[in-house]
This record gives structure tokens, sequence and C-alpha cells, in this order.
């Protein structure tokens, strides 16, 4: 049997999967000739003998110990997710508060007892599918009165458990991963076709819990469009939603988990809406010579119902940085798809609203194929690659000491010219004024009829051993001008424990209310991922 691949426990990806010595020093010498540093020291990530983890406080019973684990692999991979704050604590080896155990239920049944056990002892529970939140959504809360902290790993929950073929839709558990759930799908000539940057370490039920958004960028860009029905296990019980097209029966049941981020329930089982596999891609990279005229094209092209599959849009320092050219332009990747038709008039007109605007169209673009390199080539290709890189190269630049992370949020059209201008000017100085040096980039990673998702990309040169206090202080700055202009605190990242300040300013108090009634009515106890949302 071959040696099974080891995720790390404290950053992105595979133990055998990051940039080697040499790529690390280049990357290195390259950012330090950016922001003209001496030499950076590049040091070694954390080994799992050097953590200290507290002694575990409570032990599972009998019944449940063979699906529980206490070692310091488990604990410490589980005691925090994969962002830029996560990462940071783990290279300082800082783990103070770390899961006491990790519970692997291997069906809904255990689960059931699972929870039991918490809720009678309790434990603090919190839900666990890929980990890779980068918002604090999956680490232990620290505080309140807890005998324990328990995370519970959902991973082996993952099969697809019934096929609708003539409904297109599916009934699949929860704790499946992104890569296992597409091969389980792909005999039945069958997609998802949700696929966001965390895709290869996330799982359904983490999806669903989180709002998260895949990689195509225009029409179905949430996980909420492929929601059919949801079954939850509760502290008082199961939860399941009839399985139906639509429904204009009540405020959708669905919906009150969606997003839930684990505080109402675990998600073992959804039906989920499919899609045939696409047969035919289109696809061009259109450059535009400033963001600004960039952004009315995604507007227009958003407008006229083309529905591309992928509509991002990078400013020149994004554009840089993805390879996608030397800084000199922005650039718009655009890409349609169908598993039933050629594509020539859609992608036609898309190019047809580029050049309107000023937009450099290749000659040739939008003839239909029927491979994947029709849209893996060129610029588009250079940034895919980047996409999938991303999280690798940051956890490299955090082992320098670099403050490299993102922020994300969703405006109106009307208000976008202004509201970018302000993250812009309010981030840049921020950068300035705590690190010295530094950049901020933008890029669209959806786009809707009435607004864009603009994502937002901070690199600058940190103090060795305040990078996570100077990353927090940028963070703050910007979130303060993100809920005062009217924007989202997170389109996709979901809201964890380092968006609640500004998340309980853009929620609506009544709302507030009505989710803390159902948090009691569900889990009177507050055992389940306590502080995220809102304070039992």
């Amino acid at each position: 049997m071959a040696e099974q691949r080891k995720r790390k426990f404290w950053g992105w990806g595979y133990e055998d999967q990051h940039p080697n010595a040499e790529q690390q020093k280049h990357l290195a010498e390259r950012v330090a000739k950016r922001f003209n540093l001496p030499p950076l020291e590049i040091k070694p990530p954390p080994r799992e003998e050097e953590l200290q983890l507290r002694p575990p406080r409570v032990k599972p019973p009998g019944a449940l110990a063979a699906i529980c684990s206490t070692s310091t692999y488990d604990r410490a991979a589980h005691s925090y997710g994969r962002g830029y704050r996560d990462v940071v604590r783990a290279f300082r080896r800082h783990y103070p508060n770390p899961f006491d155990a990790v519970a692997f239920p291997r069906d809904e049944a255990e689960v059931v007892n699972v929870l039991e056990w918490c809720d009678r002892e309790r434990i603090a529970a919190v839900p666990f599918g890929g980990g890779s939140s980068v918002v604090g959504g999956v680490e232990a809360p620290a505080g309140g009165d807890w005998r324990g902290l328990l995370s519970i790993d959902l991973t082996r929950l993952d099969r697809v458990l019934e096929v609708d073929r003539m409904s297109r839709a599916a009934r699949i558990q929860g704790g499946v991963l992104g890569p296992a759930l597409e091969e389980q799908l792909r005999p039945h000539g069958l997609t998802l076709r949700h696929f966001p940057q965390s895709f290869e370490f996330s799982t359904l039920g983490g999806w669903i819990a989180t709002r998260s958004g895949g990689h195509f960028a225009t029409l179905y860009t949430h996980i909420d469009d492929f929601v059919e029905s949801v079954r939850v296990i509760t502290p008082t019980g199961a939860v399941e939603s009839r399985r139906l097209p639509g429904s204009g029966a009540g405020p959708s049941p669905d919906r009150m988990f969606i997003g839930s981020e684990g505080i109402l329930g675990i998600i073992t089982e959804a039906w989920m809406r499919l899609q045939d596999r696409p047969k035919f891609r289109a696809g061009a990279s259109v450059s535009f010579p400033d963001f600004v005229r960039g952004a009315e094209a995604v507007r227009r092209i958003a407008q006229a119902g083309l529905h591309p599959a992928n509509c991002r849009l990078l400013d020149p320092g994004e554009a840089a940085n993805a390879g996608a050219n030397q800084g000199e332009a922005a650039v718009l990747v655009l890409a349609f798809e169908s598993a039933d038709h050629e594509l020539e008039p859609w992608i036609k007109r898309a190019l047809e609203v580029c050049a309107d605007l000023g937009g450099q169209v290749p000659q040739g673009a939008g003839r239909t194929r029927t491979d994947s390199a029709a849209t893996h080539e060129g610029a588009a290709g250079a940034w895919r690659d980047a996409f999938i890189k991303a999280p690798y190269i940051r956890d490299a630049l955090i082992s320098m000491g670099i403050v490299n992370d993102t922020f994300e949020t969703a405006i109106t059209w009307d208000r976008f010219p202004a509201y970018h201008a302000q993250l812009m000017e309010t981030g840049s100085d921020a950068i300035r004024r705590i690190c010295g040096a530094g950049t901020m980039t933008c890029r669209f990673t959806h786009a809707y009829p009435d607004g864009p998702a603009p994502y937002y990309t901070i690199l600058a040169p940190g103090r060795p051993g305040s990078e996570l206090e100077q990353w927090d202080e940028i963070k703050a700055a910007v979130s303060e001008v993100i809920v005062k202009l009217g924007g989202t605190i997170t389109h996709h990242h979901a809201v964890g424990r380092d968006h609640r300040p500004w998340y309980d300013r853009q929620r609506p108090e009544g709302f507030a209310r009505a989710l803390r009634a159902a948090k009691r009515a569900l889990d009177p106890n507050a055992i389940l991922n306590p502080g995220v949302l809102i304070d039992p």
C-alpha cells in the first residue's frame, strides 16, 4: 500500500509540496531587491517535536476513544486554519490554546454521539472540514468556562451517496474534499462546478457553512446557488430540509444553515444541483490601458447577460505579480464554457465590449475549442498558475518575515470608483506608515450585474517579531473604511473570528437577535463554535 501523503500541520498543502531551497532563495532575493532590503533570513518551519502543547484536559469516553486523537500533530493541525495569522503563529511555535482532542467520526451516528458527549460534559466543539479557513473560523475558542475543547473533523464522511441523473443532482456527505467529490461525479458526466482556491483542501460542508465563492466569476458564483437541501445534526436533533428545485414556503430553512459557520449544527449531507461536464470552451486575455476602463468593460459584460465562466480583472500590479505582463496594463481574463453549444456569439460580443473601451483583443481570439488549453494559455494560463501557487508562495514569504495577505469585499457599481480609490489610499498609506514600504494591488474575483467583488493583496516588509501586529493594524485600517463606505466585510472568506468586530456593525441588530434565538433553540448550551458570528 502506498504511503499516504501528510499535510503540513503549520501551513498550506502537503509536506512534500512547497518551493524548494533554491526557489525560496530566488524569491527572497527578488523581494529584498523590490523593497531595497538587506538579505532576508529564511526561517525554517516548525517541527512537531518543537511544540509544547498543554496536556489534554478531557478524555474521550471508551465508546469514542477509537475515533479520537490526542496526538501533537492532530491537535496542532486542527488548532489553526491556514490564514496569514495562523501561519505566522505557527512559525512562532505559539499554540497557547490547542484543542484537547480531535474526533474523526465515520458516520452520522458517530457525529451524534460526539455532540452528545460535548453537550453533556460542557466541551466546546468546533466543526472542521479541510481546515482552509483564513479568518479564524476553525480555531479553538479562547476564554469561557469549558471543561475542554474538541475539534470535529468530518473528512471521513466523504462519499457521494446517491445521484439523480435526470434532475442533475446528488446527495453528498459533507466531509468530502473537492477533488474526491469531482472524481466520484466524473463517471456520471457531472460536475458541481464549484472550484474555490482552497478546492484541494476544503470540503462540501465547509463550503456550505462559509458561503464559499467558487472560481467561476459570474452567474453561479456562491455555493448558495447549488444547494437543493441540507441535513444538519444539532445538539437538539437532526434538521433536514425538503429537496425541491424552488419553494416559496416561508423563509428558506437551507438559508439558515448556509453561512452559519458551524454555530447551529454540523452539515452531514446535502443534495446539490449539478451540471453536465463542459465540452466547449473559449477564452481570451484582453489588455486595458488602466484599471478603470477594464472595470467598465466588466460592468457592461456582467449586465449583458453573457455569463462568462471567468471574468477576472487584474490591475497592472496584480497582472505583473501573476506574470501576465510586466505591469504596463490591466488584464481581463475571460473564459466561456458549455456542455451544450459552441460559444462564438457570446465571446465575440464580450470582446466587442472590450474593444469599445480601448481593450487590446488578441488576434484570432474567440474560437470555440474542445480542449482545456483554450482557457489555460497566455496571460490566462499565467494567472491560473499564479492563482494555484499563491498559498504556497505566501507561506514562503512568511518564512522571510514578509507581510503578505489579502482582503476581499463587494460594492455596487455606482459606489465602486470612490470606494476603490479610498481603499487604495487608506491601505497604501497604512502600509507606508506601518511597514515603511510595500505594495497593494487589486483584482476582481467575481462580477455581478449590480457590482464587483474586488480582492486586494498586500505585500510589505515586516519588522522581525512584529509582523502579525503590523498586519492587524493594516487590516483594521482598511476594514474601518469598508464598513464606513457601505461595503461587505467579506465576500467569500467568511466571518470567523477575525471579521467579528466589523461584521457586528454590518449585521442588522434585529437579525442578530433572531440568530441568537436560533442558536438557543438548536444549541442551548452554546457548545458549537463559540465566538463565531454571535456571542451566545
